[in-house]
């Protein structure tokens, strides 16, 4: 099994990093493979609305950057992490960016992440970051994704890199959802039959 976690902090090693780590390290000693990806120091544009990608359906977004490779990645995966830091109580915005556009190229491309092990985990200074886990859990969510969760929001606090360790409820959180995804991965693995796939009835209220 293999899980691959989204690092949406401009830092490389920031807390956002530690919270996924003190997760990756619960993964790694249940024999599951895990990839961390830093996607908060690159330059990724938002989505362009353009609908390209429901045109061609070759899992692929016109933009050619890095996400391409990486929408490939979590299709192969059998679980994932998305990881933010908090900025004015939402996502930041170039793991805004990435996860608009992969997670909607997934989706048109036949709910690719369907049924897979998802989580959120969610830095912050001092307040506002159950907005952001809110947000990052509408991403899992919209795409039919299996969600653990832990023993309350999975938000860790600290300030200066590193610092988040110190948060010693936020590390128990951390460990709970960990333990709860190797379950979820295990259950998911065991080959319990799928409910089939409904063609997905897409309206609005405009008459």
């Amino acid at each position: 099994m293999k899980v691959v976690a989204f690092n949406g902090s401009p830092r490389k090693e920031g807390n956002t990093y530690t919270g996924i780590k003190i997760i990756t390290n619960i993964l790694n000693s249940e024999n599951i493979e895990t990839e961390i990806i830093h996607v908060g120091n690159k330059t990724i544009r938002g989505c362009l609305a353009c609908s390209k990608c429901e045109e061609m359906m070759n899992e692929r977004c016109i933009i050619n950057d890095e996400i391409n490779s990486w929408i490939q990645i979590m299709k192969n995966a059998d679980g994932i992490i998305i990881g933010s830091p908090t900025h004015s109580s939402a996502i930041a915005g170039t793991m805004k960016s990435f996860l608009d556009r992969a997670f909607y190229v997934t989706h048109v491309n036949k709910n690719l992440l369907r049924h897979k092990v998802g989580i959120s985990v969610v830095a912050a200074r001092r307040s506002g970051g159950v907005p952001v886990f809110n947000q990052l859990n509408n991403y899992l969510n919209y795409s039919e994704m299996m969600m653990p969760t832990s023993s309350y929001w999975s938000v860790i606090f600290g300030s200066k890199p590193g610092e988040a360790i110190e948060d010693k409820e936020g590390v128990q959180i951390m460990q709970v959802l960990a333990q709860n995804m190797v379950m979820a991965l295990k259950q998911r693995e065991s080959g319990i039959e799928a409910p089939a796939q409904q063609d997905r009835i897409s309206m609005n209220f405009i008459r």
